[in-house]
Parts: C-alpha cells; structure tokens; sequence
C-alpha cells in the first residue's frame, strides 16, 4: 500500500515539474526578443516565471527524485535497463530545467542576452524526454 502512495505522489510531482518546465520554456520564447529595454508587463512575466519556479517547479522537481529513489528501492528495479534509459531523459530533464531557471534569472538583469537553440526548443525537448521516459515505463522494454 505504502508503494502505491508514493507512486502516486511521484507521479503529482512529475507532472507539476514538466508543467513548470513548459511554463518556463513558453516564457522564454516569448520574452527572448534581444532588446536592451524590458516593459514592465514582460518584467512582471519574468520575475512571475522565476518565483514559480522557485517555490513550485524547483521542489516538484527535487520531490520527484526523491520519491523516483524510493520507487526503485522499493520495486527492486536496480538493475533494470528500462530504468537506465529513463534515468538518463531524466537527468537530461533535470539539466534543462536548470539551464532554463538559470536564464530565466539573467534574463531580467542583461536583456540583450540571446537564448540558445537549446532554449529556443526547451518545450519539444521536454515533451520528447517525457514521450521516451513513459515508453520506458509502461512497456518497460528491456
């Protein structure tokens, strides 16, 4: 029983992290625009963005690792090659995040700074990582 609580809470804070990432990968494509200026509405955006990030993405993110460990440990699953693949799109997940909170944060104090093409694509990327991560667990293939 204790297995399905967590399960179930794993699952409340994945969705609540890739949410987020989403959030945050829509922003910064629609504030990307190298300008030297910020309106206040795009300010407002910004420091919105970064403070749910910080209060709600960030935590469902560190909760989601925790609870994933626990999943593992308790299903027994150490040495499944499914779980291997998963935790690499994870991993990767978890670096984008941090590369997106990081230029969520720049971007209020140097404007004029250009996303890279792997912001630009922060939401395709993150929806194909979470297409490969359910793939491998539902059908656990190998």
């Amino acid at each position: 029983m204790m297995y399905l609580w967590i399960k179930a809470f794993h699952v409340a804070s994945v969705v609540t992290w890739i949410g987020g990432m989403l959030i945050m990968a829509l922003a910064l494509q629609t504030l990307q625009k190298a300008t030297l200026e910020r309106s206040a509405a795009e300010l407002r955006l910004l420091k919105a963005v970064r403070r749910w990030d910080q209060r709600v993405t960030s935590p469902a993110m560190g909760l989601a690792w925790v609870l994933g460990v626990a999943l593992v440990y308790f299903g027994g699953w150490h040495a499944a090659g499914w779980l291997v693949v998963k935790l690499v799109f994870v991993l990767l997940l978890s670096a984008l995040h941090g590369i997106q909170s990081g230029y969520v944060r720049r971007l209020a104090d140097a404007p004029e700074q250009e996303a890279s093409a792997l912001l630009k694509n922060s939401g395709a990327l993150t929806i194909a990582a979470v297409v490969i991560i359910a793939l491998m667990v539902v059908a656990k293939p190998f």
